[in-house]
């Protein structure tokens, strides 16, 4: 028997193809009905957010590390986040609040990547807006750019029953990425959901300064909005845990600054960054 006789057929490759299609969505209705299993044991209609930070980052972590073959990792991922917020959505019913102030095209493109079209999505023209709108609702949640502000709408996030940044998004980090643009992602979840391997802390600095600003740059990523009138600034900073606050509350001393008041308004898993074709990942 000739080699091409045993080769398969167009047809019996799109047999293959439509079985594991249907395999996927049966999968998918067993996932379904596990969850509806869930909402029963744990009750998630009467806590609020369903969401579990820590778990969606180890999930994802998992995701690519065994991903393997010609299926863009763009794709995958994008489809595992909608299946995880759209399960998540069927436990307990949320809204994306997503400030366009700082581009309306990218913060849509980083909604509908991260939580697909089943969520509803509402649209405010500033963070504090989607902030403010996440305080007042019971599960939702708040998209605001990580990299840019011009209000200080963490401050919001101090008091004890405030909601918290949870996340921070996109996990997988690429240089390609198409839904690059950095946020963070506000709302209140367990305290027993929350990851703080980065550690995200309002502070109230005076004499704030360039040189502040410099000394606390290569220890933590930092927004800062100054007040002009009093040479004051609130600040927004990321820093892993080990590092801890008291490290970057020193050099800001240093620098000739003075930290006023401190709180920790919530913390996100360390990203996974996915080096770009023929470098090496340190």
């Amino acid at each position: 028997m000739s080699n091409s006789s045993s080769k398969p057929s167009l047809q019996d490759l799109r047999r293959e193809i439509d079985s594991i299609d249907e395999q996927l969505h049966q999968l998918l209705m067993q996932r379904g009905d596990i969850i509806d299993r869930l909402i029963a044991v744990k009750q998630t209609q009467e806590v609020g957010s369903a969401f579990r930070p820590a778990r969606e980052a180890e999930m994802m972590r998992r995701l690519v590390t065994r991903h393997r073959g010609i299926l863009p990792l763009d794709t995958v991922e994008s489809i595992w986040r909608v299946i995880i917020s759209t399960f998540t959505y069927v436990q307990a019913p949320f809204s994306v609040h997503a400030d366009l102030s700082s581009g309306e095209s990218a913060m849509r493109d980083s909604a509908r990547f991260h939580f697909g079209f089943t969520v509803p999505f509402l649209a405010h023209f500033s963070a504090a807006a989607a902030v403010d709108a996440t305080a007042k609702s019971r599960g939702d949640l708040a998209l605001v750019s990580a990299t840019s502000s011009q209000m200080p709408w963490w401050i919001a996030l101090e008091s004890e029953t405030a909601p918290k940044v949870i996340a921070r998004l996109p996990f997988i980090e690429r240089a390609d990425h198409p839904a690059a643009m950095p946020v963070f992602v506000i709302s209140r979840v367990a305290a027993d959901a929350l990851v703080t391997e980065v550690e995200m802390w309002s502070l109230h600095v005076r004499e704030w300064n360039a040189g502040a600003a410099r000394a606390v740059s290569p220890l933590a990523e930092a927004l800062a909005v100054p007040d002009r009138d009093s040479g004051d600034a609130a600040v927004l900073v990321s820093v892993g845990k080990s590092d801890g606050i008291g490290k970057i509350i020193s050099v800001l001393t240093d620098a000739g600054a003075s930290v006023r008041s401190s709180a920790l308004v919530g913390g996100h898993a360390t990203r996974y960054r996915v080096p770009a074709p023929g470098t090496a990942d340190t």
